[in-house]
């Protein structure tokens, strides 16, 4: 009888696909009552790097003595001053609404709705263009080149994310990369199907390719259900 597949092994868990750590939550939503002040002050009282997360979090002590975890832009300090709310100025780290943000202007951290605290663009070195905006829609530039359109009252960090240049550091041997998954609680080394024998993968067999369409229903059973699972489209894509 032929191996179960990685899918079927991974089932609600276990100790190699388990998270274990638990993160620190980062996002500026406990000062939206203080938002009525049109701005706050608050100084960063330490960097953190937190383990499963990449970005660097900023400890950030407010005015009123409470502290919260921000994601860091690139070149914030210990120290530095930072401003949040309409009224803040446009500087590294400070958080204001899109309609507050001048065109043209890096940001990172965004709020998909205003008041969530921050969801796009929050890796390591990353940072959206605000393009263009208006009194109903503010269109922004993601890092991945698309174009999206979001609420001009949603907030974002102005700069860029801090820790620019993370993943262009080689892992050199495999027992690096071993550990590095090991720590985000993911599998390693990852078994190719088209690598192993016909009883332990659709995909399997001396003639090293998949031997059939990977296009797979959306409904097939967990023994089958490999390759591209309820693609769009197949095949190539046309060069312009």
């Amino acid at each position: 009888m032929g191996s179960r597949l990685r899918q079927q092994r991974r089932g609600k868990g276990g100790s190699t696909y388990e998270a274990k750590h638990k993160g620190i939550k980062a996002s500026y939503n406990n000062v939206d009552e203080k938002q009525a002040k049109e701005k706050i002050n608050g100084q960063v009282i330490d960097l953190v790097k937190e383990s499963g997360r990449n970005a660097i979090l900023a400890l950030v002590k407010f005015e009123d003595n409470s502290t919260n975890y921000v994601i860091a832009a690139e070149g914030l300090a210990v120290g530095q001053r930072l401003e949040f709310g309409k009224k803040a100025e446009i500087g590294i780290g400070n958080v204001l609404p899109l309609t507050d943000i001048p065109e043209g202007c890096p940001v990172f951290n965004l709020e998909l709705v205003p008041g969530d605290g921050g969801k796009m663009a929050k890796g390591t070195g990353v940072y959206a263009l605000l393009v263009n905006k208006d009194r109903k829609v503010a269109h922004v530039k993601m890092p991945s080149g698309k174009t999206k359109l979001f609420n001009p009252a949603s907030r974002a960090t102005i700069g860029c994310s801090a820790g620019g240049g993370r993943p262009d550091k080689p892992r050199v041997k495999a027992g690096n990369m071993f550990h590095f998954m090991a720590a985000k609680s993911r599998h390693y080394p990852r078994l190719r199907g088209v690598a192993m024998n016909a009883s332990d993968h659709p995909f399997g067999g001396s003639q090293h390719h998949a031997g059939k369409s990977k296009s797979t229903s959306r409904n097939a059973p967990p023994g089958r259900k490999v390759g591209s699972i309820a693609s769009k489209r197949t095949g190539r894509k046309k060069k312009n």
